[in-house]
């Protein structure tokens, strides 16, 4: 505030006409504010004059409107990056849900999506999908993005998903029709959540609603690259290596090394600096699919066990001098979980030779034939098949690579048949993998950092610098889901700190404030002094009369008002629905509006006053809410361990 008064009785003190350039000054003044008001006095406004035009490569335009000009701060940009349509049915589910998208910007869809599942509940990332018009038999699913890239849906537990409420009707009627608007909101927030999370390149930059469809303007910013892993978003994957990155290139960056070894880099003054340690644990379920998979001439598959399949290569054989081979191609995807691989059974009436990536390896008839030549004898030579069941191992050269088996029939009359079995066994146990995320561990080694903050799985430890005497204790948490789900409890799961770290400053050259204390000093409410240098170098003061601007009056407060709405209890929990436990199934949503010129309170559609225009002061309310929640979550984390 000093800085500013010495700015203003500076500029006043080399005036002549103070009262009237004042009064100029106020007028312009004023109309700039509202000018800036109008342009970003709202995030709505923020959107429409500067972030939707910005990244869809349109003009922005200065704050006076006098003059514009097109950014380009985006690699490309589609007018419709993806769009939604949702149909509700007479049950009150959505029975109809597409989606079109836009994958690479090209102003072309090139993927269509249509869910085949009804959406009985919308959640903030992902839907629920029961029986029609029940809230019986539902299953949850998440938005996710393929390794494609295409949008897909993937199957998880109802915990997995946040936001959730219902919108059959088992929890209202016509709740979809009557609240299109933000149905068609909440379900597009959750798609462009996913598609943004996995490629963070992408940015929104307007969303229109047009009766059911929802459509949102996109584009590419960030990088222009054609994979999304560009060196700025690589550290989400991997957010230890920043501080060893940004080392390494402050010491090849010779303005680093200038601002380092200047006045400024040499002072001290102290940072807060806030960090994590957080305990990752995955759990991943295996199918056989995962591990190898096989294509060519199956002519049956049957289950050995668990993990185990066999497969029968079975054809019709031939007397000619080129009897059939019937191949089959296995693919190792995961070699290190094949546990066996071999040829357990050969059968022919009359021969059939077993073949591994085309070399011979053993045969079943008369006679062995173990050569590329025809076997001796006749085709038909016996009304009895002929076995081979000595297992053949190919277990190594499958965990190598592709490996086919083949099976070469020759057989002739009414013996003609051929096969050989295959069987392969994998390992198909649950893979979990546990590591420490350690954010802090920089922080906690410097000795110019020290601890200020900390709070473990929800329980404040450090409370400024000093400890508080809590202590959480271990926690038991399930990971994974169907068959594939754990338990396992540790002393915490989430550290969350904040330390103060002394930096250096003590050389930063300090301003010359000789001028602003003599004009301080030396002048009154009506009488301006100041001190200038002449070009000699001495020192001359003055004084002149000036005035202040009449200032206008100003409100205690902005003015607002409190209102509500009438609001069905559509949230859902893995208990089911919230209105099922309550006595009333009906809330009511409250609002807060900025009131008008002539204090006049903007109602919405279906909204009722609470508190009438004026200084509202909602906060103690606010507070008693929020330490509700946070007990009542506390309350609810209930564990086997003892307390």
């Amino acid at each position: 505030m000093k800085w500013i008064l010495i700015s203003s009785l500076a500029v006043l003190a080399t005036l002549e006409s103070q009262s009237a350039f004042a009064q100029d000054m106020d007028a312009r003044a004023r109309a700039a504010a509202a000018a800036s008001r109008a342009k970003s006095g709202d995030s709505d406004a923020i959107s429409n004059n500067y972030l939707t035009p910005g990244l869809a490569n349109q003009p922005v335009s200065t704050v006076d409107n006098r003059r514009s000009f097109t950014p380009s701060i985006a690699c490309q940009q589609s007018a419709t990056m993806l769009e939604m349509l949702v149909q509700p049915g007479t049950t009150g589910d959505i029975t109809h849900l597409s989606i079109s998208r836009d994958k690479d910007l090209d102003g072309a869809f090139d993927q269509v999506l249509t869910l085949p599942v009804p959406v009985s509940g919308i959640c903030a990332n992902g839907v629920i999908s029961c029986s029609s018009g029940s809230w019986n038999q539902c299953q949850s699913f998440k938005w996710d993005v393929g390794g494609t890239g295409d949008l897909r849906l993937s199957q998880v537990d109802l915990p997995d998903l946040a936001g959730c409420y219902c919108v059959n009707a088992s929890c209202g009627a016509n709740l979809v029709a009557g609240n299109l608007p933000s149905v068609l909101k909440d379900l597009g927030g959750g798609v462009i959540g996913a598609l943004t999370t996995a490629d963070p390149r992408i940015a929104v930059a307007q969303a229109s609603i047009d009766g059911p469809v929802i459509r949102y303007v996109g584009a590419q910013t960030t990088a222009c690259s054609s994979s999304p892993a560009v060196s700025a978003t690589s550290y989400r994957a991997n957010p230890t290596a920043i501080s060893g990155d940004a080392y390494a290139a402050s010491q090849a960056s010779s303005v680093f090394t200038a601002l380092a070894a200047s006045p400024a880099g040499n002072g001290k003054a102290e940072e807060t600096r806030s960090c994590t340690i957080e305990r990752e644990i995955a759990v991943k379920a295996w199918d056989f699919s995962d591990i190898v998979s096989a294509s060519g001439s199956i002519t049956s598959t049957s289950s050995c066990g668990t993990g185990c399949l066999r497969f029968q290569i079975r054809g019709a054989g031939s007397c000619g001098s080129n009897p059939p081979i019937y191949t089959v191609s296995f693919n190792p995807l995961l070699p290190s979980r094949i546990v066996s691989a071999r040829i357990i059974e050969m059968g022919a009436d009359d021969w059939v030779q077993g073949r591994i990536n085309g070399q011979v390896v053993g045969s079943a008839g008369k006679r062995p034939w173990l050569g590329d030549a025809l076997p001796s004898g006749d085709c038909r030579i016996g009304d009895d098949p002929w076995y081979n069941r000595t297992p053949i191992d190919f277990t190594d050269r499958l965990r190598s690579g592709k490996t086919s088996v083949s099976a070469r029939v020759r057989g002739g009359g009414g013996g003609n048949w051929g096969y050989a079995t295959v069987e392969i066994q994998v390992d198909t146990s649950c893979e979990v993998s546990e590591r420490l995320v350690d954010l802090c561990a920089g922080y906690a080694g410097d000795p110019a950092c020290r601890l200020t903050q900390e709070d473990v799985d929800g329980v404040e430890t450090v409370r400024n610098g000093v400890v508080t005497g809590f202590k959480s204790l271990p926690l038991t948490r399930l990971f994974g889901t169907g068959s594939c789900t754990f338990q396992y409890s540790r002393d915490f799961f989430l550290r969350t700190r904040r330390y103060a770290c002394v930096a250096d400053t003590s050389g930063t050259a300090q301003p010359n404030l000789a001028r602003a204390t003599y004009i301080i000093d030396h002048s009154t409410e009506t009488l301006l002094a100041d001190q200038t240098r002449a070009s000699d170098g001495s020192l001359v003061q003055s004084t002149r009369a000036f005035a202040l601007p009449d200032r206008p009056a100003v409100g205690a407060c902005e003015s607002i008002c409190k209102t509500r709405a009438p609001s069905a209890n559509s949230g859902v929990a893995p208990a089911g629905a919230v209105a099922e436990k309550q006595n009333v199934p009906v809330g009511w949503d409250s609002f807060f509006h900025i009131c008008s010129a002539d204090n006049v309170c903007p109602l919405g559609a279906g909204e009722e006053i609470v508190s009438p225009c004026g200084c509202l002061d909602d906060f103690p309310e606010a507070v008693v809410m929020m330490q509700t929640v946070r007990l009542a979550g506390s309350d609810l984390a209930c564990t086997a361990v003892a307390r």
